[in-house]
């Protein structure tokens, strides 16, 4: 290639000559060229609709010229004769060239090109041009896509680093302002230039991708050791620079060792990198709490990013196809370094010297310890994902976190179960194989299995290409003096071998691998003195549960599991029963701030069975009030019915200043999801029945105080990214009193130019109505929520602030108008258009039908303000039935507002690009 920078708009001249090798025995018509800077050409390419998905705003939010993409492209074969091209609107990131002539095997044909590589802001994918002119270069050139099976892989850029290129040789000549360096990982044979430019030309053999840094000035330092060059802009203030040395060359050379030399002389080392991929947990950390030495921080942040860069320019696999091993490899070797360097480490570093600290399991657990945690995170959850399935399947989770981890887990397994360091030289011989040819995931499980006396199917079958969980349990124990009868039963029927070990006084005595053969049998085992034997107890096996895995062998309570009450939050801990207790504080009008004490089971984990108990003391009626839950849940692990939660819920406070509600409502929930894990879509079906005893008030006209019972069925279907939200509901209840039908759709659209409109239709009906009040009537601006299923914070109240409270629920309307309920049907329509950003005017159309009466039209229009949606709102009513509402006194008493205190609706913003 030949490359100029214009750096004013951003833009690479590229000349261009690909020699393609046709190395297999297949006749080429086409050659695919994997052109991912055309992904950023606009909002609808794969790379825009994965932002979309994962709720990132900024790229349809941007400008053009933020914006990347390829232009001008012409294409010459060696006879200088145009060639065609053509590439896809729903794939515009790649292109296939059709040849004149065919290709045969070992042919060799050479094609020209040239074109502008227009380059987008960094801001996207940390990838591009930043504020101040500099340039992170990636995936900015035309490049042969890898061939396999008879065919090119096309890979679309879904912002994964996991483009799949062939393998080539590289020969540039890069043309820069004299005002910029530049840095890379290529070979640079020559530096040259005049008083304008410098000129860099660049070599390298044998590779899928290179870095290249373009900087006014350079932020990156060499680091030499015995085999090559270390790159790197990764810094830390507070060590001086031999420390750095020291630990780079450390990591240099384990990494060496643990899987082979690394095949080319440079390796550049980039914060960008570790930005993309940081290690979770330390990055989250305020440096004011930061539990860890700083030269730990260093050399795990150094650590993760060298193997991530190592790997990724030396393993010749499918990227996105194989990508579990590029992440067991990386996982094992960060394992294995701290069991070598920092066997000590813990999970919180030296939080667990804090005597505060000290019963807490998350800051006890050893650093390696956590990898575990991670994935069961999401098995618990049945979010886990098989470790084959293609990166781009993954959920953001599993991708960058719990997959990772669990490939490297399943590997640490193998290798224990193996012994004899079989999976280490196989990871050599694999490394091997890997610099003569293009591999893949079969020739590294062929090199395992070779290497291997046992049977390792179930390796490959389970772990690497199922989601099958593990788990196992003691079914009956006994013990002599001298020996230990035990039967396991395996609870998932999954044949993996598990390691018992028994232990004296915490020591461990004896171990022994229970292969797949006698699982769910009973047999005999010497007992070597052990007061306890325990399944799994190093956790070798990525184990979905392992509260059901030890048994005392001493005791009268051999099973018994102490309780342990633990201060807010921790980790899962097998050997205890956990309480967390929290204090707590609940807030409405006529309890008044009402403190409490939070008992529940909710650890980080999910749990089958869970309690949350919230008793609060009301400082206005001086009385207990507070709620409650029990849940029960059952996942199912290979249906779209993945979770039935069974719960009872109950709360007892005041809805007027001398009257309180019970309600208690036992729940049965159904949720359907996608067979696509990464589809938003979500479905429930949730059936209940709602008993209520509601105390009369004096303060209430017309109350309804008499004690009911609703049964109350409702579907949710909702599809939420970032430019479309979608979700339909529907509802039935039937009482003694009333039985009543609603549906809701709701609708919003974000446009390319940045407009963005929300609508909703609601439309409701009675089937039979017996009451003589409005009570269980539809509300036109506030539902009566008879069913207590909203946070009201002055329910009852007609006038004053709190009948401000604004919440979105059945006629959705924001002015109180003369006929505010329906006793018979109501259909209304609510619509919003921000005007400028976060500034929205609102318009509700609607139609009520009560008993005896003509139907009723209702309208209203105003100005809402959108600060945080379902967080914190306002809506400044203009006109409507009422006249024109700004002008009428007490306008201040018109206003609506949404005020939100559960930081849960917080959350559910973070974790939805996660989950």
């Amino acid at each position: 290639m030949n490359v100029e920078l214009n750096t004013e708009n951003k833009t690479l001249s590229i000349q261009q000559e690909i020699t393609f090798f046709n190395q297999s025995n297949d006749t080429i018509n086409s050659i695919v060229l994997n052109d991912w800077n055309n992904a950023y050409s606009n909002k609808n390419t794969p790379l825009g609709k994965r932002f979309s998905d994962e709720f990132y705003r900024g790229f349809h939010l941007a400008k053009d010229e933020e914006r990347g993409s390829t232009s001008n492209l012409t294409i010459l074969n060696e006879n200088n004769l145009f060639l065609t091209w053509h590439r896809t609107t729903t794939n515009p990131d790649y292109i296939t060239v059709d040849l004149r002539e065919k290709l045969a095997p070992n042919q060799k044909t050479t094609i020209q090109l040239t074109y502008f590589s227009k380059i987008p802001t960094n801001k996207f994918t940390k990838y591009g041009f930043a504020q101040n002119g500099d340039l992170n270069l990636k995936n900015w050139f035309l490049s042969p896509a890898r061939y396999e099976n008879k065919t090119f892989v096309k890979y679309s850029n879904s912002n994964l680093d996991d483009i799949a290129n062939g393998i080539c040789d590289f020969t540039i000549h890069f043309k820069i302002p004299k005002n910029l360096v530049l840095t890379t990982d290529l070979n640079v044979t020559e530096q040259t230039g005049d008083k304008n430019h410098s000129d860099y030309f660049l070599e390298g053999e044998n590779r899928t991708d290179f870095s290249l840094f373009i900087e006014s000035k350079s932020g990156f330092k060499s680091y030499y050791n015995d085999l090559n060059e270390v790159i790197s802009d990764i810094t830390n203030s507070k060590l001086d620079e031999i420390q750095q040395i020291i630990i780079i060359n450390r990591i240099a050379n384990f990494t060496n060792d643990f899987i082979g030399i690394y095949p080319h002389p440079k390796i550049v080392v980039s914060q960008t990198n570790y930005d993309r991929n940081p290690f979770y947990g330390l990055n989250q950390l305020p440096s004011f709490l930061n539990p860890f030495e700083e030269d730990f921080l260093f050399e795990i942040k150094f650590l993760k990013t060298y193997l991530d860069t190592y790997l990724k320019n030396s393993l010749h696999l499918d990227p996105r196809k194989d990508n579990w091993i590029y992440d067991a490899l990386q996982m094992v070797a960060m394992i294995k370094y701290i069991q070598k360097y920092h066997p000590e480490s813990k999970m919180l570093g030296n939080a667990s010297r804090f005597k505060l600290l000290k019963n807490y399991n998350i800051t006890n657990l050893d650093f390696n310890k956590q990898y575990s945690y991670f994935y069961m995170l999401m098995a618990r959850k049945n979010l886990d994902q098989a470790l084959a399935n293609p990166k781009t399947d993954l959920i953001k989770f599993n991708e960058q976190i719990a997959s990772k981890y669990r490939a490297g887990l399943s590997i640490l397994f193998l290798d224990d179960y193996l012994e004899n360091n079989i999976v280490s030289n196989s990871i050599h011989q694999f490394y091997e194989r890997n610099k003569k040819q293009q591999v893949s995931s079969t020739d590294f499980e062929t090199i395992l299995k070779s290497n291997s006396q046992k049977n390792i199917n179930w390796f490959f079958t389970t772990i690497v290409n199922s989601r099958e969980l593990i788990d196992y349990k003691f079914s009956k124990v006994s013990a002599t003096k001298n020996s230990i009868t035990i039967s396991v039963k395996n609870k998932t029927e999954i044949p993996i071998p598990i390691p018992i070990y028994g232990l004296k006084k915490g020591n461990v005595v004896f171990k022994e691998w229970l292969d797949i053969k006698e699982c769910d049998s009973t047999f005999i085992i010497k007992r070597n003195n052990a007061d306890k034997i325990i399944l799994n107890y190093k956790n070798e096996v990525p184990e979905y549960n392992l509260r059901n895995n030890w048994k005392k062998l001493e005791g009268f309570f051999p099973n018994n599991r102490p309780i342990k009450f633990v201060f807010m939050k921790d980790l899962e801990d097998p050997y205890y029963n956990q309480i967390l207790y929290v204090p707590s504080l609940t807030y409405n009008y006529y309890d008044g701030l009402s403190p409490g004490l939070r008992l529940h089971n909710k650890t980080i984990l999910d749990k089958p069975f869970i309690f949350d108990l919230n008793p609060t003391f009301s400082s206005k009626s001086k009385n207990i009030s507070g709620n409650g839950t029990i849940i029960l849940n059952e996942n199912f692990r290979n249906s779209r019915l993945y979770t039935i939660r069974y719960s009872l819920t109950g709360a007892y406070f005041h809805y007027a200043p001398d009257a309180t509600y019970t309600k208690i409502a036992p729940t049965i929930e159904l949720k359907i999801r996608e067979n696509n894990f990464r589809d938003n879509r979500k479905q429930a079906l949730v059936f209940r029945q709602v008993i209520v005893n509601r105390e009369k008030s004096e303060f209430i006209t017309s109350n309804f105080g008499e004690n009911y019972s609703v049964f109350n069925a409702r579907y949710f279907n909702t599809k939420t990214e970032i430019t479309n939200h979608f979700s339909a509901s529907s509802d039935v209840q039937f009482s003694k009193g009333f039985g009543k039908i609603a549906a809701e759709i709701e609708f919003r659209k974000l446009f390319e130019s940045n407009r963005q409109i929300n609508l909703r239709l609601f439309a409701g009906a009675f089937m039979y109505n017996k009451s003589n009040s409005d009570y269980f009537s539809f509300g036109l601006d506030k539902p009566t929520d008879y069913l207590f299923d909203y946070n009201f914070y002055g329910r009852s109240e007609s006038s004053g602030l709190f009948s401000q409270q604004y919440i979105q629920a059945e006629g959705g309307f924001k002015s109180k108008l003369s006929v505010p309920f329906a006793n018979q049907w109501m259909i209304a329509a609510n619509g919003s258009f921000n005007i400028w950003n976060w500034i929205e005017i609102y318009g509700d159309l609607g139609i009520v039908k009560n008993n005896s009466t003509n139907h009723y039209f209702a309208y209203d229009s105003g100005i809402r303000l959108n600060l945080v949606t379902d967080y914190f709102e306002l809506y400044l009513p203009f006109y409507s039935n009422n006249g024109l509402e700004i002008n009428q006194k007490n306008y201040n008493e018109k206003i609506r507002f949404v005020v939100t205190f559960s930081p849960k609706t917080l959350i559910n913003l973070f974790n939805r690009k996660w989950f």
